[in-house]
């Protein structure tokens, strides 16, 4: 965790931008967006066209 607080610090500095809250499920939802991207990759590499709709 401290290492992201690092990370985070050196670019608000970097960048002179104010520091932004991105909630809690901010980590849960990218990790779901890698998810998907990455199992639509490997169903391309089978040769597997798919279309995707988001559920409510």
């Amino acid at each position: 965790m401290g290492h992201k607080i690092l990370i985070a610090a050196y670019f608000i500095l970097k960048d002179k931008v104010t520091y932004k809250e991105l909630g809690g499920d901010y980590l849960g939802n990218m990790t779901k967006e890698k998810q998907v991207k990455r199992y639509l990759q490997r169903l391309k590499e089978l040769g597997v066209n798919v279309e995707i709709k988001e559920v409510a």
